[in-house]
């Protein structure tokens, strides 16, 4: 029988840093004020950390950058890369690191400025050189969009769903987005305007995408049993799983049905706790199609009805089943990975910490992150109470 981790460790503080548009600004450097925001919050010093994860799109190294840049000489370190949904997979690593006595304090981080330093051409050649897809990257496709853009048209196909029920997704993050004054997109956005902006790969428009933007993140994880000598409101971790079951969307046994029926098992079966136990989702929507299918397979509703689920209003401000609370990737922010804020938002919202956009039951928080084209997925429950 596998080792359970449920609540072992625990979230302290949190950080962020270079939103939007950090213009003239490295990624080291707002990863750092992310950083260092995050640890203060902790009521630690940078030099209480002795363990550190973090990785990067572009470096194979970043774990040892960010280390040397930030002045510290960590017993345990990892950069284990998932893509978007390396963050959340990180907590467990994170857990079996503290408890194996590796380590105390783990500084998780990461960021990018892919909006303020554009340089997406060098970086997707280098990408298909260091990770080649013998069956796609031949015909040159737009990935990832037109990666997502096949599961959403299967979807459609398969289970009729709807381009409107798609656009919900979009409007919904709008709306949460609108109540948080860190989001990158406040203005007002209808069902129409996302049905009616520039199509990039059909079935899905721009606004069915998730933004580019610049931005940081960070958290400090330690043991549980220690948490509350630290921080007055530390946040637990309950339970996590992590599945993937291939690289290319083109080897993927089922484009609808995603490694999130595995991730989402685990996490639950750990935590002991069923969907109808959280009151509040925050997931990887980097593009309107994925909260539809990480709903059906994290358990939230039947395969083919994520579509149906979603509408009147359900996961919207006021909703039953607050989802993605600060904006989303598609509103809030979304520099090139994004799980961390998933973990970021989570937490703030389990501390009460929300301002207008809190959410009213905020006992039980799960976080979703999704790597590569639906490859990679990682999900964690987060609790304030064991």
């Amino acid at each position: 029988m596998s080792r359970s981790y449920r609540g072992a460790i625990a979230v302290l503080g949190t950080g962020m840093a270079g939103l939007g548009d950090c213009q003239g600004r490295s990624e080291q450097e707002i990863i750092a004020q992310a950083s260092h925001r995050a640890v203060t919050a902790s009521g630690l010093k940078m030099q209480d950390i002795d363990g550190i994860i973090t990785s990067s799109l572009t470096s194979p190294w970043w774990v040892m950058r960010m280390a040397e840049y930030l002045g510290i000489r960590p017993r345990f370190s990892d950069s284990t890369m998932f893509g978007g949904s390396s963050f959340i997979a990180d907590l467990k690593i994170a857990a079996m690191a503290i408890e194996a006595g590796q380590c105390e304090h783990v500084l998780v981080c990461y960021g990018a400025n892919p909006r303020s330093a554009p340089s997406s051409t060098q970086i997707n050649q280098m990408r298909a050189a260091l990770d080649p897809q013998p069956y796609e990257h031949p015909y040159k496709p737009f990935n990832p969009v037109s990666s997502y853009a096949l599961a959403a048209a299967r979807h459609m196909h398969q289970y009729g769903t709807t381009r409107r029920q798609l656009a919900e997704v979009a409007v919904a993050a709008r709306k949460w987005a609108q109540l948080n004054p860190d989001a990158f997109l406040r203005t007002p956005l209808t069902i129409d305007d996302v049905l009616g902006a520039k199509m990039i790969s059909d079935p899905l428009t721009v606004r069915d995408c998730c933004l580019v933007t610049d931005g940081a993140g960070a958290f400090v994880v330690t043991r549980a049993d220690r948490a509350s000598d630290l921080h007055p409101r530390p946040i637990y971790v309950l339970g996590t799983g992590h599945a993937h079951w291939h690289r290319q969307i083109s080897c993927m046994p089922d484009v609808t049905i995603t490694p999130a029926v595995d991730s989402g098992r685990a996490a639950f079966a750990e935590a002991g706790l069923t969907p109808a136990d959280i009151d509040l989702v925050e997931l990887y929507d980097a593009f309107t199609i994925n909260p539809i299918l990480f709903l059906e397979d994290l358990g939230f509703c039947a395969k083919g009805e994520g579509g149906a689920f979603i509408g009147g209003g359900r996961i919207e401000p006021g909703g039953d089943l607050p989802m993605n609370t600060n904006g989303g990737g598609l509103s809030f922010t979304h520099p090139g990975m994004y799980s961390i804020f998933l973990v970021i938002e989570a937490v703030t919202q389990l501390r009460r910490e929300a301002g207008e956009r809190q959410v009213s039951k905020a006992d039980v928080a799960l976080v979703h992150g999704n790597g590569g084209v639906l490859s990679s997925q990682a999900t964690a429950i987060l609790s304030h109470t064991l």
